[in-house]
């Protein structure tokens, strides 16, 4: 079988791996972690060029290696329909998508936890200091940790109040989302699959663990729906349980609204074949 590639998808990969290398490698494998994953807004490490270089990040060979195939596999035969440039707007359009659900996502969270401490009467500088503070014990952030590092920041400003039960889970959660990191091609991914979807909607795929052929119109609202339920109920059914499952339904949404706009208007300049 010939191994066909076209230009932005051989371009992407090479980026993607080139970062890789540059984050297993550099500063001691830390230079890249601390400067182009997307951290929560709140957190110290957070800068805005975070948005665009979170999506070249990956955490892991296998993220990486999983990642780059399904680009490989859907980006090529989509770049080879609609174009180099249309392709790229469906990636990037994909990947600040699924940025903007996962962010969203996260803000509910983020909401609910400040309420429940809206009674401890925290200033905000102290509450930033409390979020970013680093309770990790190898890659788990530890409520211990966390505890025994607060108690010297609410000393020196004399804050007596007992912070105890929801209150202290609730500074957890914070200092979790806070900590927390996106990384990886999966959400722009994502789009350029539900991209390949639209065009070859009886195409036969299958997964890696479930090598059973279903067609492209069940198989992918199926994934997606997956991700919905890991999301709400935190079951991971194929992804490690650190995914930012929002992200790729974020993607997907965005990747299906462009298709079908394009798809809608095929008789004017945006027809994609």
């Amino acid at each position: 079988m010939r191994f066909n590639i076209t230009d932005a998808v051989k371009h992407l990969l090479i980026i993607n791996v080139v970062m890789f290398i540059g984050t297993v490698t550099l500063g001691d494998g830390k230079l890249f972690d601390n400067l182009f994953p997307m951290f929560f807004p709140t957190n110290d490490l957070f800068q805005p060029w975070q948005v665009v270089t979170h999506m070249f990040m990956h955490g892991s060979p296998t993220h990486l290696l999983f990642n780059m195939f399904a680009l490989w596999m859907f980006g090529t035969p989509v770049e080879q329909r609609l174009g180099t440039k249309k392709f790229l707007f469906v990636y990037f359009s994909a990947g600040f998508g699924a940025l903007l659900f996962q962010l969203g996502y996260y803000y509910v969270d983020y909401f609910t936890a400040m309420q429940s401490i809206a009674d401890l009467n925290l200033s905000t500088e102290l509450l930033h200091k409390i979020m970013n503070i680093d309770a990790r014990s190898g890659d788990y952030i530890q409520s211990e940790i966390l505890h025994q590092k607060m108690i010297p920041l609410l000393n020196e400003v004399n804050f007596t109040t007992p912070i105890t039960g929801d209150n202290f889970k609730a500074l957890f959660d914070l200092n979790v989302l806070n900590r927390s990191a996106m990384v990886g091609a999966s959400g722009c991914i994502m789009g350029i699959l539900a991209a390949f979807g639209m065009m070859n909607p009886n195409a036969e795929l299958m997964m890696i663990f479930l090598p059973i052929p279903i067609k492209a119109k069940y198989f992918i609202p199926g994934i997606i729906l997956l991700d919905v339920i890991s999301a709400i109920t935190g079951t991971s059914f194929f992804s490690p349980s650190n995914t930012a499952y929002m992200a790729h339904v974020g993607g997907a949404v965005i990747g299906f609204l462009i298709m079908w706009y394009w798809k809608r208007n095929d008789m004017n300049k945006y027809r994609w074949n």
